[in-house]
């Protein structure tokens, strides 16, 4: 199942085209997630769509969680040692852009990070590392994009603002409902700039799978229906690059993660 925002609407993505949610059951979808995947098992009245207008397909999350560091390879490049335990940020709402949007370039050093974003089903507080997939129903495409100057400026640093400016956090196309995935643990992930892949890895390789982050973020904070955890992103970002690397006008993005889907973003010079 994969549910998406299209326009104002919710819909289920289909192979044939896009079917308008149930109003009774997008009102309310995470508490309704067993009987919305019911009705999409026999759904019917595909139409035809043009992914162009698709929204994020979450517009509005209570939480976003982000994770630095979480693959050995990005925490080698980046200069660090393996952390301990998940090293948590913020991103805020009003990031969020769609799958296939153009995004502004403020003024600094914009760079990409590719991520998986496990998308939260029912509260949960305390959930057991075993049990760590159990709140999460489905997952979609992420990219954490970060201006790093600002980022790195201050002491401490400014990782949320600077992770947060509008169209920073880009995800989509749908949320993939678990069983859509063949193995849930171990997804290849992509990006291509331009054409050129700029980093590529499995999620198995991850420091910190989706359950231990699960537990580790419910030990301090309630979980909520629609919450996103962006978990972490692999080696290739562009500011540890010899030389670096930051996005520019024109430039095309295109993020893939398996069987979870692909953006696709542009970008221009953002207006004062």
């Amino acid at each position: 199942m994969r549910i998406a925002q299209l326009d104002d609407r919710t819909v289920l993505l289909t192979d044939e085209g896009a079917i308008d949610v149930p109003a009774e059951l997008a009102a309310d979808l995470f508490a309704r997630w067993d009987d919305l995947r019911e009705w999409s098992e026999s759904a019917t009245g595909a139409q035809p769509y043009d992914p162009a207008v698709l929204r994020a397909p979450l517009p509005a999350p209570r939480q976003i969680f982000a994770v630095a560091l979480n693959y050995r390879p990005h925490t080698l490049e980046a200069g660090y040692e393996e952390p301990e335990a998940p090293l948590v940020f913020t991103k805020f709402p009003t990031s969020l852009t769609g799958p296939y949007t153009t995004v502004d370039l403020p003024p600094g050093n914009v760079d990409w990070e590719l991520e998986l974003v496990a998308v939260i089903g029912h509260e949960a507080r305390r959930v057991p590392t075993e049990k760590g997939w159990d709140p999460v129903v489905a997952l979609t495409v992420g990219q954490d994009l970060s201006e790093r100057i600002a980022q790195l400026a201050g002491r401490p640093a400014q990782f949320s603002l600077a992770k947060s400016h509008p169209g920073f956090g880009p995800v989509g196309p749908a949320l993939v409902s678990l069983d859509e995935i063949e193995d849930r643990d171990d997804l290849e992930l992509t990006c291509e700039l331009n054409g050129e892949v700029v980093q590529h890895d499995r999620t198995g390789n991850m420091i910190f799978p989706i359950p231990r982050l699960v537990a580790y973020l419910s030990e301090f904070c309630t979980l909520l229906p629609g919450d996103l955890i962006f978990t972490g992103t692999p080696a290739g970002v562009g500011n540890r690059r010899t030389p670096q690397r930051f996005l520019t006008p024109e430039d095309e993005l295109v993020s893939r993660i398996g069987s979870v889907g692909e953006m696709r973003h542009r970008f221009r010079k953002a207006t004062p």
